[in-house]
């Protein structure tokens, strides 16, 4: 994953400047989000992956898919990944993208896992006391992993806070090694 998000970032920071000057941030996180959702197809996943195809009829079957989702700027971002060999980049460099969109309109995109289903008041406290903590207004996502056993793991950019009872188990694990 590393490897990916150190190619994807120059991509994604050009993007983002990009969209910065001509303030179509929202614009670019749509067609990003349309463009990484076509390369997780697995009939699209195979022709991408494919040498044999060449990157003009790559170049061609992407724009025919994404043909009303992207603009001309979107089309020619497209073009110019197929051209580097870089189109399996597109999730990464999505997801890079919105977190420099949120870092510059000042919230943070912060992944919770918890054993259990949270109330809407648990919820509200911690949001509020993540927000604390990081200093910054937070946008929330909640998912639910019998495996944590009790507890959250928190994914907030590149922190992770392991409030699980499984983290704290592997813990000891370790420590008692």
């Amino acid at each position: 994953m590393s490897e990916l998000a150190t190619l994807a970032r120059p991509y994604a920071a050009a993007i983002f400047k990009r969209a910065k000057e001509t303030q179509s941030a929202t614009s670019w996180s749509k067609s990003l989000a349309f463009m990484s959702s076509v390369l997780k197809n697995p009939d699209i996943s195979v022709v991408v992956d494919n040498p044999k195809v060449d990157k003009q009829r790559l170049s061609a079957l992407m724009l025919d898919i994404c043909q009303g989702h992207v603009n001309e700027e979107n089309e020619n971002f497209l073009k110019l990944l197929v051209h580097n060999n870089r189109l399996r980049l597109v999730p990464t460099i999505a997801k890079l993208f919105e977190a420099f969109k949120a870092d510059d309109e000042g919230y943070m995109e912060v992944e919770v896992m918890s054993a259990y289903p949270l109330s809407k008041e648990a919820k509200q406290e911690f949001a509020a006391t993540l927000e604390k903590n990081l200093g910054k207004k937070i946008h929330m996502n909640v998912a639910v992993d019998k495996s944590l056993i009790g507890g959250v793991l928190v994914r907030a950019g590149d922190k992770v806070i392991d409030g699980s009872i499984k983290g704290r188990l592997q813990h000891m694990q370790k420590a008692l090694k």
